[in-house]
């Protein structure tokens, strides 16, 4: 029998090989056989148009949510409908490592802001000790400009090669959130009565947040057993970053928006709220991974037995890009940081590993479901770009003369045509629904900048390949060696 390592070092081999193995396969039938790759591209072209409908449909499903949302006083509303409210109490962990006042201040800033009781805020800050400085600066400086604005303004360092931990958000994190457990006991405070937040360090929320936020809370049926998940914009520095970092930008925030309209795959990602009983019950956001912030969905899931969910909060939370003075290191930067994201490919052997273990406790579907969640969303953010764009064009390119002649050879182009004009819709959307989300355009800034903000969108297929597609293979190539890849902090600079 294997020994658990072994196992489950074969079920992180499992992606890459998929992945890898794809790309292999569909090099040789191009050469060898080129007629059936040419009935696979065709077969991938059909499914990646479905999926651009669904996308689309999704999208403006949440569009007219995320409008409607906007419209409503969520103060004046949960005053109106939930009598426990006042018994709420809110914790705001911000980690923190290197980055500079500005960015915290602007952070705090949208928090002091928040219509809600603010003497049930108890914002957390989490430093590192390899930055110990820093953290001390930036702390004296919040105490000094927001001590009075908060019920509790609270300050930890984690220490620095604890056991069992990789550097990171996720074990400074899980190590602020032990720490205030000694708080909230201390106080005798219901863990139920207490809502966690995860912000980035450079996160600004609406100031209608925590009000929506606690209504959710309040009216949900078993709202210990959800998450709580906001649309992530990254436009703090929009206008001062270069077109790529837009594009790929605005399209993590069409990708969250469609993931909350659907709801049936939808993963806490970045800045999320839930129960802090939920958080004590599986013992906070793992210390050993990249990716903590969807982890901690499947944590719950596995802990109550398939029984947990995520809420979708048709409202947004305003983040960086992650520029950086030099063009070419802010490319870099996006490199990184979408390797990192790609990372969340550790949860495809961590699930095998985990439902194998639960037996029958969680249903087989859903198991399946999950699994082919992480797996498939992979799959195709490494291989769907290089498919279309290149390797689908291969058989066309190396096929020998006799079959070039063949019917299915000849109309291969205009079919593929036609499903990417098809396909179009979702490019077309993402370029008309990117301008409303801009915040206010510089003064310094022409006007015509609005017109190169939709012209910018021609640079997608290129964006998909170089800074999507293969940092994407990067991560699942180290994950399939064993190779792990620790937590790179992604730098943001504004003007």
């Amino acid at each position: 029998m294997f020994s658990d390592h072994t196992r489950y070092r074969f079920y992180e081999m499992l992606p890459g090989l998929s992945i890898w193995g794809t790309l292999f396969l569909g090099i040789y039938l191009s050469f060898m056989h080129p007629i059936i790759m040419v009935y696979f591209i065709i077969l991938f072209d059909v499914y990646w148009v479905l999926k651009v409908l669904n996308f689309s449909f999704y999208l403006l499903v949440a569009w007219f949510r995320f409008h409607k949302v906007k419209k409503i006083e969520w103060t004046t509303r949960l005053k109106s409908e939930c009598t426990d409210y006042t018994s709420k109490y809110h914790i705001i962990f911000l980690t923190l490592y290197n980055e500079n006042w500005d960015v915290v201040e602007s952070s705090l800033s949208s928090l002091s802001n928040a219509i809600y009781a603010k003497e049930n805020f108890v914002v957390v800050i989490a430093g590192e000790q390899r930055a110990e400085e820093n953290f001390h600066h930036i702390f004296s400086k919040a105490k000094e400009q927001f001590g009075s604005q908060f019920g509790y303004l609270l300050g930890y360092l984690h220490p620095s090669d604890l056991e069992g931990e990789i550097p990171g958000k996720g074990s400074n994190l899980h190590y602020a959130e032990t720490q205030t457990k000694f708080f909230v006991d201390e106080r005798g405070w219901d863990y139920k009565d207490v809502i966690a937040t995860v912000f980035d360090i450079d996160t600004v929320c609406n100031k209608e947040y925590f009000a929506y936020l606690t209504y959710l809370y309040c009216t949900h049926p078993n709202p210990t057993r959800s998450s709580f998940q906001p649309v992530a914009l990254f436009n703090n520095n929009i206008w001062n970053s270069p077109a790529i970092l837009r594009i790929m930008a605005f399209g993590t925030t069409f990708w969250i928006m469609t993931a909350l309209a659907r709801q049936d795959a939808l993963v806490t990602f970045s800045s999320h709220s839930m129960s802090f009983q939920a958080l004590v019950d599986v013992g906070f956001h793992e210390k050993r991974i990249v990716s903590e912030d969807s982890r901690i969905f499947y944590q719950c899931l596995l802990h109550y037995n398939g029984k947990y969910e995520v809420t979708p909060m048709y409202m947004p939370v305003s983040m960086d890009t992650v520029r950086d003075d030099s063009w070419w290191i802010s490319i870099k930067n996006l490199y990184k940081q979408q390797r990192r994201w790609a990372w969340g490919v550790e949860h495809v052997p961590f699930l095998l590993f985990e439902f194998r273990k639960k037996g029958k406790l969680i249903p087989l579907w859903m198991k399946i479901k999950w699994i082919f969640v992480e797996w498939e969303g992979k799959w195709s953010w490494c291989l769907a770009a290089l498919i279309i764009t290149l390797l689908g064009r291969l058989p066309m390119w190396v096929a020998s003369d006799t079959v070039k002649q063949s019917a299915l050879f000849f109309n291969t182009p205009h079919i593929l045509e036609k499903l990417m004009t098809v396909a179009m819709i979702g490019l077309l959307l993402s370029a008309i629904f990117s301008i409303p989300l801009l915040p206010k355009k510089p003064k310094a800034d022409p006007h015509h900048k609005y017109l190169i903000m939709l012209l910018q969108w021609i640079l997608l297929p290129l964006t998909m390949i170089f800074v999507s597609a293969i940092p994407a293979i990067d991560a699942v190539t180290h994950l399939m060696r064993g190779k792990y890849l620790g937590f790179n902090v992604s730098q943001k600079k504004r003007t």
